[in-house]
This record gives C-alpha cells, structure tokens and sequence, in this order.
C-alpha cells in the first residue's frame, strides 16, 4: 500500500556519541525498517534514539548522562521528519551537566513541553510488563503521557501541579522544622495547585470513558476473539472528596509526615479482565495480549486526534508473541492499519519471511557493533 503523504515518517537519522554509536547516519523509508542483529548489537538503542528525538526523553528510564558514550561528554540526535508533504529538521543533544537542547528547524524551544504531540511514536517492547507488574507510578506517566500529546491544556495543568506540589512539600518539611505552620503561605500555594489538580483529575476520567471501549477492541484483534472482557478502573482519592476538601482533612497528617498524603499524584489505574485484576487472573498470554492491545488503542487515539498516523517502533516483538498474536498483527501491517514501522529482530530470517508472506515491503538493515548496513 503506498505511503500516505499526510503520515509522519522519519525521513534521516544522524547519531552522536548516543549510546554505543559513535557517528551514524542513516535514511529510512516509509513502511516497514527491519533493524536485524544480535542480541547487544545496538537494536534497541536505534529505537530509543527515535524515540528520544520524538518525546525528549529515553524510553528505558535511564538519564540523559547514561546516552552519552563512555568516556565522552555529550550525544547529539538529529533526524527529519516528514509530514503534512513538508520537512521537519528536529536535534536533541546533551552535554554532561548542562541542560538538553532540542530545536525545530534551527530553532531552539522555550520549553521542552512545546515539542510534546509534534513527531509521536508508539513502542511496543518487552518492558512493558512493568504496566501490569509495577506500581502505580509507572501506569501514571503512560496516560500522562499518552494525554499530553494531545491535551496542551492538560499538560500545562500537569506540569503546573507537579511545580506546587513540590512548593507544597518543600513548604510542610519547613513547617515541621520551625514548629509552625503559615497558613496563609499554604493556601496561596493551594489556591493554584487545587484547579490544576481538579482538572487533571476530570480530564483522566472522561479520557478513561473515551480510551477503554478502544482497548477492548484492540486487545479483541490482537488476541484473535478471545471471549474475556477488559476494563481499566481510575482510581483516585478524587473520587471521594474534592480536593480542597482532602488537602484540609490531611493536613495535620501532611505536616507529621512532611509530605502531601492525598492527590493525584496517588493515582492508579487498574487493568482488568472479566472484572478481575490482570496481574494476578490473567494468563502469560492474556497480558501480552492486553498491553500489545493498549499499545494499539494508544496509536489510534493519537491518530484520531492528531489527524496522522504515528510512528511505530516494534523491539524484538515477534519474539515475544505467539503464532495467533503474531498473525494478527501481521494482518493489520496488510490492511494497511499503520504508517512508518521500525522492527527489531534477533533471528532475521524469521521477520522476513514473516513479512514476505504477508506480502509487506520492507527495507531491512544489519545492526552490528554501533554500525548500521542496509541489506540486499
């Protein structure tokens, strides 16, 4: 299926001291990259250049300092993004102790939120088990992420409350030190974080009531009909009481223990199946099923917000899927369901031949030792 030209693709990738490369310079296609070589070879960093160059940040939660080469001092990661017809040159780059610079066709941002939404990538990797196995935390930053792409409003109320809430606790650790509490300090500070927060709160629960019956169908394509049912529960200290109301309820609580008990930064979200929790009814399978589903959900929210299909990075996912999850996700590649894809494989030959039959075009790269090869 030709390229949509409205679709966002990566067009030139250009490399830096990132990780294990040294210099690197490649070009891409549309459709389908298969990035092929051993386990170590520098797969997966490719991908979380892509999407360091996307989100500003690394997807395996490492700092800025641990991108840099070892024995060196700073990374850079440049590309160019193609989308809406038009050409984006996009550059992050880092230098040990300072802050990161990322700047748009020469220009430089006033602040990194502003590039968040512009060039999304969707992974999908073996890590993601940590959204069903982790804490909260970890299913927190995925919605915020995921609603901060394409909700300005609610990223700026985000950042906002999180700035507060720091204030917040500064300001309780400080009371506890002194003896005494500045009421009126207090409540300037929380006349700003309780709209900020009040908002968040709303925003995640009416995106929940639109994000689920999309999740419910994916994880329905992905797991080949399976007849369990999926739901994902918001579950907040907001769903009891206003926040106004929680913030004063807790505070002399707050205060013993120096830090703010109540709020969203406590939020979760529960994923279920057939009403139960996942992580402890649902089978190996059932999960990959489930976070490959919502991984789809999230690129079709983006897509439909947005207006173009993001982009796609696959780490090392047909290893990971069996025989049934693997052909449905090949059959949507067929019917033309995503736009730009970068896969990684450890045994090449599987994912091209995978491809091959399904008649999809590829063009396909050996990865080995920092160094990138396009194959015949």
């Amino acid at each position: 299926m030709a390229a949509n030209p409205l679709d966002l693709h990566l067009h030139r990738l250009h490399l830096t001291q990132f990780r294990n490369y040294r210099q690197l310079t490649a070009e891409f296609e549309s459709g389908v990259q298969c990035l092929l070589g051993n386990n170590g070879s520098g797969k997966t960093n490719l991908l979380d250049a892509i999407h360091y160059l996307s989100l500003t940040r690394t997807s395996l939660n490492s700092t800025d300092a641990q991108n840099v080469m070892t024995g060196e001092q700073h990374f850079a990661v440049r590309g160019t993004f193609e989308k809406n017809g038009a050409g984006f040159d996009v550059g992050c780059s880092y230098q040990l102790g300072q802050k990161k610079l990322v700047i748009e066709n020469g220009i430089a941002y006033g602040r990194l939120s502003q590039h968040l939404g512009k060039y999304p990538v969707i992974l999908i990797a073996p890590g993601d088990i940590e959204l069903v196995w982790d804490g909260s935390e970890v299913r927190r930053k995925f919605f915020d992420a995921l609603i901060s792409q394409i909700d300005k409003e609610y990223l700026e109320d985000l950042i906002s409350y999180n700035a507060h809430l720091k204030m917040r606790n500064a300001m309780l650790r400080h009371f506890a030190e002194k003896g005494k509490v500045d009421r009126d300090l207090l409540e300037s500070n929380d006349s700003k974080m309780i709209p900020a927060g009040t908002r968040v709160y709303s925003r995640r629960k009416s995106f929940l009531q639109e994000f689920e019956p999309v999740i419910a169908r994916q994880y329905q394509a992905i797991s080949g009909g399976d007849a369990h049912t999926t739901s994902v529960k918001h579950v907040s200290d907001l769903n009891e009481i206003p926040f106004a109301d929680l913030l004063e309820k807790n505070l002399e609580r707050d205060i013993i223990l120096q830090r703010t008990t109540g709020g969203i930064h406590r939020d979760d979200f529960d994923f279920l199946l057939n009403g139960f929790e996942l992580k402890r009814y649902g089978s190996q399978g059932q999960q990959k099923s489930f976070l490959v589903g919502l991984k789809l959900a999230e690129f079709e929210v983006i897509l439909g917000k947005l207006g173009f299909k993001p982009i796609l990075l696959l780490d090392d996912i047909f290893d990971k899927l069996d025989d049934t999850r693997i052909s449905s996700l090949v059959a949507m590649m067929q019917e033309g369901m995503f736009g730009q894809i970068f896969l990684t494989d450890a045994r090449p030959e599987r994912s091209v031949d995978l491809l091959s039959a399904g008649g999809i075009r590829t063009k396909t790269f050996s990865v080995e030792n920092g160094n990138l090869y396009p194959r015949q």
